[in-house]
């Protein structure tokens, strides 16, 4: 079982939306029972809130299925649990390095190498993000399945 955490800095936009077109395409392609999906934030700010409503928009205008999320904030347990951090910017890996007090088992990487992901709570624009997630979780899940079938 590979477990994956998604992670941005308030858990309401850019993570819950990958979380869900993870889920969606790891649903497609038939290996749900092989991988598991969660998202969380490296702040506190947003504990308890749900998604944001852009967020929730672009994911029913592309047909992709979420729950009643909460937003949540990464844990040392969390790197104890799941497999690889992939993180929507910059920022939020260093955030994840300085609550995880580094990064000895090298779990946490960018959802895009060398790409940060833009925060449409501060843009605005949710397609842009929506098209740079997805393409993230493509390749990622590309990735995912291939060492899976190793």
């Amino acid at each position: 079982m590979k477990k994956i955490m998604m992670v941005c800095h308030g858990n309401i936009c850019r993570s819950p939306m990958a979380e869900y077109i993870m889920k969606d395409y790891i649903r497609k392609k038939k290996v749900d029972e092989e991988i598991v999906v969660d998202s969380c934030g490296t702040s506190t700010e947003e504990i308890g809130n749900g998604i944001h409503q852009g967020t929730k928009k672009i994911l029913e205008k592309h047909h992709i299925p979420y729950d009643n999320h909460r937003a949540k904030q990464v844990t040392q347990k969390d790197y104890d649990t799941f497999d690889v951090f992939y993180c929507m910017d910059d920022f939020n890996l260093q955030n994840m390095l300085r609550i995880f007090k580094g990064d000895p088992l090298k779990k946490i990487e960018m959802l895009i190498p060398n790409k940060n992901i833009a925060d449409p709570w501060y843009t605005g624009d949710f397609e842009i993000t929506y098209k740079d997630v997805v393409d993230g979780c493509k390749r990622r899940l590309s990735e995912i399945i291939a060492d899976l079938d190793k």
